[in-house]
């Protein structure tokens, strides 16, 4: 079975797309990146280090310090699949990452994409 695309791009192309989609609904690159570092683990100054190289996507979320203990709260569907539901972990992150995104995108509050409230 073949892995898919997206492991091997690198996640500093990827993360110019989230801040993209984050500008146009008046949200900040330091949302994102507190949205990022809440569910990885890394701090501030490792995820510019992450930002820095060319680590994979796929490295990016194998490597992250913790996953957060409240991502399993995290549900909905990215492209139709249940993020609760998919079997791979490296996919099951990406696809927490891309619905954190969308919930903040939606204009929900980040304490709510957060899971504080």
């Amino acid at each position: 079975m073949t892995k898919p695309r997206i492991y091997s791009m690198p996640f500093a192309k990827i993360y110019p797309l989230y801040q993209q989609k984050l500008a146009k609904k008046g949200r900040t690159t330091a949302e994102l990146n507190q949205v990022i570092t809440w569910l990885t683990g890394y701090d501030h100054a490792m995820l510019e280090q992450q930002l820095a190289t060319t680590i994979s996507v796929q490295d990016f979320f194998t490597q992250m310090p913790r996953l957060n203990p409240k991502a399993s709260e995290i549900t909905g569907s990215i492209c139709g699949v249940r993020v609760e539901t998919i079997a791979d972990p490296t996919m099951q992150r990406i696809r927490y990452l891309d619905k954190l995104v969308d919930e903040l995108a939606k204009g929900k509050t980040l304490q709510k994409v957060l899971r504080e409230e």
